[in-house]
């Protein structure tokens, strides 16, 4: 309607307003230009590629006049070679780059196989092409997506059509579980033949039912035996005695899967979610007979090698994830149902192909129901309370609570999500700018699943939630029914929800202002921001004479303001050894706390100004940190000190000091579980800052061995194989240290909880909770160090693949070729690295579409050579709302000026 305004002078515009120039005949007299403009006609070519982009989005046209229509369009065009070229392309890019639209892809092609079949035999032949290159290639979500596009042409194609393509691809999957049993490529293929029999079966459920049976009793094999790395990713802690409720253990995506398509076939595979826009009314009685009675065409061979690929993704076993378990009415697909899988399945694909434009990608999550059968979900924007006044069989489904559960799905999952976690983060903040009426609710039913179950969730987990909600907030004026959690603010500190509850808001301030944050909390909550946290510069404890050491420590400031040299400050610092050792202290770590807090307060204007200090003083710093031990630690301590009201500064800082070489990775991780926990009794393992502070140099240690691993990896690789062991060895030695501290904890064997001086009840809760959160902690880097030696695992046989084919270099060909194949197999095998995976850098996608509006007689295209340029014009990635996200965790980038307040987003 407003479009229709707009065009027409709605809203006081346009030529009926009495305010503007009228139309006048003698202007046609003086027009320059000489006569009435001439008439555009658009190209077929370009009618066909803009009707196929938004096939099936119109909710008000029928998907066969849709397809129909389209189908005719290019038949009746034929003769146009340009439009012939671009069709089989078009078609096999759409299906890739949006899945959700490739049942009404092949719509098109089985109507245009009724007048020209030729266009049949060309589509297999380039989709056979490509789906035998991405095998090759390791890259099986393109597998699957062509496969999906077969399987939907399934009508159209002679003999047993896909079936002996699935049937291969479960061969290979047998050969690889039987090989190792920690094989996730094996599992990848079954979940593929999965997912494509439904595609196949609503295409003729009749005529297929018993090669699915067969076909599905050779999956159960695989798919219904849980794999050895399934607990690894479980998104709950395991049942321990020191939990009041313990849940049972996930179910996996792929043994779901198969339960539900067993149902399915026992049912006769009736798949009432999935579309079917070949159908047509029972008034079309002759063209449906012709549908169903096409041209058939022969699927060409498809080669799968005998080696496959794992591909440039890491792969993991898949656990259903959702955020919608436990209600009384069902908002989404109940497990029982294969939509549940299916529709999660086209989501993910989405949602994780489409990452380069973030407001595409929430379109598509809200409009989900222009892509399922009718009556599939119940009508948009339904408020969750009305669901109980709908009757069966209408369907109770909120199309935005299956959208969110999907993006919910990936925003913890583990051990990584395929993006970086704030591009998850963004779709969802799109998508509640554009239907907040509808989107909203669902968001807030989902936090307060999350938050009634944060005890029992992954400790990774927890935190990635906690930087969500505390960004989600930031985009919508930290707006939040605090109200509801208001009691938990009296439990004790080391209480999840009361520990979520002090991290979250500590975000929050990270990403506005203390006093901001303060206006929008309930009064019993006001305690939790204390008056330090207003202050713009913490204060300088050495300003006041009663500190010990004050008339040094504010000397050396001075020295540092006027960026006197080290000669001039080495008095100073002799003078501060020497009252040291009077008072039975030790002078180094007495020395290193003064000048180190002096640093920190000429520092305390913003990141530039604390980076200029210690880039002055950076050889004392070092110099000292080399010194001992506890030199090193008395750093850490007076930078969490100094900024202990703004964690997350401190948190930066110490990061740089890392860069710098100054701290070692060591120091701050024992810093962080024993001597901060220690002498908080345990305590420091609730605090959110203190694990982001551990995950961080965790992650910078790994990604520093990852980079010199794939660089060792390179034909002329210049990496000191002596080095890499040694960093090898680091690593290792920084996780078993872990492995050490956290194991005590979670014991209840560490000395300081033995130590405790309170009575036996609250002993007693304080251990249980103390040991619950070591638990926690102990399971999450666990996990990190099993990721670790996955990936060195693998660079191993890669190196001896490596070396296999250069022994075999002045053999056959043939064995050099198979030598390679494997170097690649082993290569590709990696993880994802998840350093800073709060932030998410401009996205690297150099391909980009821009369509001319004025003559639109073609599109101009950008794209390196070998590439194919998206359909979906990419974003101009400006996250303003993103760029601020946890900011200081960001390295060497716009980090926000400490003390001050940060930009905030435009709501």
């Amino acid at each position: 309607m407003a479009d229709y305004d707009r065009r027409h002078g709605g809203g006081g515009g346009g030529y009926n307003n009495s305010k503007k120039r009228r139309y006048n005949r003698d202007d046609d007299d003086n027009d320059r230009r000489g006569g009435q403009r001439r008439r555009y006609d658009t190209p077929p070519h370009v009618r066909v590629r803009k009707q196929l982009l938004a096939i099936a989005e119109n909710p008000m046209r029928d998907w066969w006049e849709e397809a129909q229509s389209i189908a005719n369009l290019f038949t009746d065009n034929w003769d146009d070679e340009l439009l012939r070229g671009n069709f089989v392309d078009l078609v096999l890019q759409i299906a890739i780059e949006q899945p959700l639209k490739t049942p009404f892809l092949a719509a098109v092609v089985l109507f245009a196989n009724q007048n020209k079949p030729e266009i049949v035999d060309m589509l297999l032949e380039k989709l056979v092409a490509n789906l035998e290159t991405k095998i090759g290639e390791g890259e099986w979500r393109d597998v699957k997506l062509y496969l999906k596009l077969a399987a939907c042409l399934q009508n159209c194609l002679e003999g047993e059509g896909v079936f002996p393509v699935l049937e291969e691809l479960f061969d290979r999957a047998v050969d690889l579980q039987t090989a190792s049993s920690e094989d996730t490529i094996g599992t990848e293929l079954v979940k593929i033949i999965l997912l494509t029999l439904p595609y196949v079966m609503v295409t003729g459920p009749e005529q297929w039912q018993q090669k699915a049976a067969d076909l599905m009793e050779k999956t159960e094999v695989i798919a219904s035996e849980p794999h050895t790395l399934q607990a690894l990713i479980e998104p709950y802690n395991p049942k321990n005695e020191t939990s009041d409720d313990n849940p049972a253990p996930s179910l996996s995506f792929i043994g779901l899967l198969q339960n539900q398509l067993q149902t399915e076939a026992n049912n006769g595979w009736a798949l009432s979610c999935l579309p079917r826009p070949w159908q047509l009314p029972i008034t079309e009685v002759e063209q449906q007979s012709r549908l169903d009675s096409p041209p058939k065409h022969a699927l060409p061979s498809i080669t799968v090698p005998q080696t496959v690929l794992a591909g440039p993704r890491p792969l993991f076993p898949e656990i259903y994830f959702s955020v919608y378990a436990d209600q009384d009415v069902e908002s989404v697909p109940p497990l029982a149902n294969a939509a549940a899988s299916l529709i999660r399945d086209a989501f993910l694909d989405t949602i994780n192909i489409l990452d380069y434009n973030r407001n595409i990608t929430a379109r598509h999550l809200i409009e989900v129901d222009c892509f399922f059968a009718e009556k599939t979900f119940a009508p948009r924007a339904t408020p969750f309370d009305r669901l109980r006044d709908i009757e069966a069989p209408k369907s109770t489904w909120k199309p935005e609570d299956v959208a969110v559960d999907a993006v919910f799905s990936q925003l913890f999952q583990l051990p990584n999500p395929e993006h970086k976690l704030v591009y998850y983060h963004s779709v969802l903040t799109e998508a509640c700018k554009l239907a907040p009426a509808a989107i909203a609710p669902s968001l807030g039913r989902a936090i307060r699943y999350l938050y009634r179950n944060i005890h029992r969730l992954d400790l990774e987990l927890n935190n990635r939630f906690m930087d969500w909600f505390a960004h989600h907030l930031s985009n919508f004026g930290f707006t939040w029914k605090w109200t509801e959690w208001v009691d938990d603010v009296f439990l004790p500190d080391l209480h999840p929800c009361k520990a979520f509850i002090a991290g979250a808001i500590d975000k929050e301030i990270r990403l506005s202002f203390a006093q901001r944050i303060k206006n929008t909390l309930p009064e019993p909550y006001q305690a939790l921001i204390g008056p330090e946290k207003e202050k713009d510069v913490p204060d300088f404890k050495f300003a006041n004479d009663d500190t010990p050491f004050a008339a040094e420590g504010r000397e050396i400031a001075g020295l540092l303001k006027r960026k006197a040299s080290d000669d001039e400050i080495q008095p100073v610092i002799e003078r501060i050894h020497a009252l040291a050792l009077d008072n039975n202290l030790d002078p180094l770590v007495a020395s290193t706390d003064v000048f180190v807090t002096a640093v920190l307060y000429v520092g305390s204007k913003s990141l530039s100004h604390v980076l200029a200090a210690i880039e002055r003083t950076k050889d004392r710093l070092t110099d000292t940190g080399a010194a001992s031990e506890a030199a090193r630690a008395q750093i850490i301590a007076s930078v969490m000190t100094y900024w202990s009201s703004h964690p997350g500064v401190a948190i930066t800082i110490i990061e740089k000091l890392l860069n710098y070489s100054i701290l070692v990775p060591a120091t701050v991780v024992n810093w962080a579980l024993v001597n901060y926990a220690g002498a908080t009794k345990g305590d420091a393992l609730a605090k959110a800052y203190v694990y982001e502070l551990v995950f961080n140099t965790v992650i910078k240690v790994t990604g520093r061995v990852r980079q010199m691993v794939q660089k060792a990896s390179l034909p002329d690789a210049m990496v000191d194989e002596e080095a890499l062991e040694a960093e090898v060895k680091a690593m290792r030695g920084l996780f078993r240290d872990m492995e050490d501290a956290l194991g005590a904890w979670a014991s209840g064997s560490k000395d300081e909880m033995l130590e405790l001086d309170m009575d036996a009840e609250k002993r007693a809760e304080k251990e249980k909770f103390v040991r619950r959160w070591g638990g926690c902690w102990l399971r999450a880097f666990r996990r990190r160090a099993a990721i670790e030696e996955a990936f060195l695992l693998e660079a191993a046989r890669a190196k001896e693949a490596r070396e296999k084919a250069a022994e075999a270099s002045n053999g056959s060909e043939a064995t050099v070729v198979d030598a390679a194949e494997e170097v690649v197999a082993v290569e590709q095998t990696g993880f994802v690295m998840e350093e800073d995976a709060a932030i998410m850098d401009v996205p690297d996608f150099t391909c980009s579409l821009v369509r001319d509006e004025v003559t639109p007689t073609h599109d101009f295209v950008y794209c390196p050579a070998g590439q194919t340029p998206p359909l979906v014009e990419e974003e101009e990635a400006t996250f303003v709302e993103v760029k601020k996200a946890i900011p200081e965790m960001e390295e060497e980038k716009g980090v926000p000026v400490m003390g001050e307040p940060a930009a905030e987003t435009e709501k």
